[in-house]
């Protein structure tokens, strides 16, 4: 395991997974959100594709993310495991419900610059809302990857409970 991809739906804990990996392996963490919000109004990084190109072709690293349309064949293609959490709605909502109000309530600063603001809960973009529409179809694109016969080489974890991945991440 030396290019690691953690994989799920928004508030699953793919962030705090990513950093504990790192941590244990001695591995580069790279925040994907971070790498495509780059400033304020949430703006986009215009150099993702090559910020992500030259991230993704050093022999070690741990990204959070399937990886933004642009970049995720890349990114699944350099990999060499993926870590998934592929946890149900039940799980997820309560996480990114706290995190989201934590995050509007202490005006916390997020990728680029940015604050998640009591109006951004009206939006579809919402990291709340997301999170629950996008739940089956991110469901189905990981699952996709996992049987594409493009991405055989790599190693997939699954893990349909926190308690499971917590019990990987102890035993690593």
């Amino acid at each position: 395991m030396r290019r690691i991809l953690v994989v799920g739906v928004t508030g699953a804990g793919r962030s705090t997974l990513a950093r504990a990996v790192s941590a244990r392996l001695d591995l580069p963490y790279h925040e994907m959100d971070a790498l495509y919000f780059d400033g304020p109004d949430w703006s986009v990084n215009a150099g993702l594709a090559e910020d992500v190109a030259a991230l993704t072709a050093e022999p070690r690293w741990v990204f959070d993310s399937l990886g933004y349309p642009e970049v995720r064949d890349l990114m699944w293609e350099r990999a060499d495991t993926v870590l998934w959490l592929d946890y149900p709605r039940r799980v997820v909502m309560p996480r990114i419900l706290r995190r989201s109000l934590r995050r509007t309530v202490t005006r916390e600063v997020v990728h680029g610059g940015n604050r998640e603001t009591w109006r951004d809960w009206l939006t579809r973009q919402h990291p709340a809302r997301w999170a629950w529409s996008q739940h089956r179809a991110r469901h189905r694109e990981i699952e996709r990857r996992v049987h594409d016969p493009r991405f055989a080489p790599l190693k997939t974890h699954r893990f349909g409970h926190p308690a499971a991945a917590a019990d990987w991440l102890a035993a690593l």
